[in-house]
């Protein structure tokens, strides 16, 4: 990575469409720009503690729920796999408009280990053991803990009062953007360099207008 190039991190739940649709905008941006994008799990559920979730709730649990696979997936395959995974229940969730969680998951996972693994036979015992267990880790708790210091981490450097998406360029960390459609080509470009001149500046915290519509995929 040359010395232009910024250093991107980007926190996110599976189950919200903004971050989904931000998470679009920068894959898009940083294939063109030529960065990498580092990605972490965090989790609404976590983060609405103690709050009345309302119609949100199942949502927040079946995202708390494919955070631990995406945690297990980074621990058992490695952070390479941490993208290419949400990317994969992303496209189900949003555009896709799925909400079968445990076949989302299922067909995730399978995807994501054939672009690791391939379909050398010789492999195929080895990834559908691995398989098994990034499904099982869908409940189990274990995974929390990471969870719980991803979250606290993201809110601790772009918080307080925020959700996701969060996003980090060169150490400035800042809840958004909120886009609706993901923007594409020019303007892609035209935002992002936007965002990267704003997080420029030492004392830019806040800029926002109503939100009048939904999520467009």
């Amino acid at each position: 990575m040359s010395a232009s190039q910024p250093q991107v991190e980007f926190w996110f739940d599976p189950s919200c469409p903004w971050c989904w649709m931000t998470s679009r905008w920068v894959t898009e941006v940083s294939e063109v720009r030529g960065f990498e994008v580092a990605w972490h799990p965090i989790s609404l559920h976590i983060i609405n503690e103690g709050r009345e979730p309302g119609p949100h709730a199942e949502g927040h649990r079946q995202g708390l729920r494919m955070g631990r696979v995406v945690v297990a997936a980074e621990q058992l395959v490695g952070t390479e796999a941490v993208g290419p995974l949400y990317t994969a229940l992303g496209t189900r969730i949003h555009p896709g408009g799925r909400d079968d969680v445990d076949g989302i998951i299922a067909e995730s996972v399978a995807e994501v280990l054939l672009s690791v693994h391939g379909e050398d036979r010789g492999q195929a015992q080895g990834a559908a053991d691995l398989s098994a267990r990034l499904m099982a880790a869908a409940e189990d708790t274990e995974h929390d803990s990471v969870l719980r210091a991803n979250t606290e981490h993201a809110l601790k450097i772009a918080g307080p009062d925020v959700g996701v998406p969060i996003i980090s360029i060169d150490g400035v960390a800042f809840f958004g953007p909120v886009v609706t459609p993901a923007p594409t080509g020019d303007l892609a470009l035209q935002l992002w360099d936007g965002i990267r001149a704003a997080a420029s500046v030492p004392g830019f915290f806040e800029l926002k207008r109503g939100r009048q519509v939904g999520p467009q995929f």
